[in-house]
């Protein structure tokens, strides 16, 4: 007689590795050294121009929402879930999310995080940002160059 085929599963274990850092090499520096950053995918120029949808709303701390206000991740997470991505509500978690970017290889739609990782916005092109910057404001286009220096500390491409 024959025996029945067998089935192998597969199992897929996916790491995010949160003390790695980009740089603008196009490497990646961990505990153990510089390794190749993985290939930059295209990324979502499209959410760009879903946050340019959103200029103009008032910044509320902790809002997702533009009928509440927006924070900058609040607006990044509510901008990414209008393309099917969810993200968490948080910049520094944010943060751990997609490819690492050089600063001289961004593309419309990149994630760009500034201050130690509390604050997030969304690269445009052209050197510009759509975020949601502090209380008081509402959610504007900025220039990278104003959050320059150590201000910058880096950014990712969502797959």
């Amino acid at each position: 007689s024959v025996s029945p085929p067998t089935v192998i599963a597969e199992t897929t274990t996916a790491v995010v590795t949160t003390a790695a850092a980009p740089t603008t090499s196009g490497t990646t520096t961990t505990a153990s050294g510089t390794v190749p950053a993985a290939p930059l995918g295209p990324g979502h120029p499209e959410a760009a121009s879903v946050a340019l949808e959103y200029l103009g709303i008032p910044y509320r701390w902790g809002g997702a929402s533009p009928s509440t206000g927006f924070d900058c991740s609040g607006l990044v997470m509510y901008v990414y879930a209008r393309l099917g991505i969810p993200l968490p509500h948080q910049s520094e978690a944010q943060y751990g999310y997609g490819t690492p970017v050089p600063r001289d290889q961004l593309l419309p739609g990149d994630l760009v995080f500034f201050d130690e990782l509390s604050h997030v916005g969304i690269y445009i092109g052209n050197g510009e940002m759509v975020h949601a910057p502090q209380t008081g404001d509402v959610v504007s286009i900025t220039p990278l160059s104003q959050y320059g220096g150590t201000r910058y500390v880096g950014a990712r491409r969502l797959p």
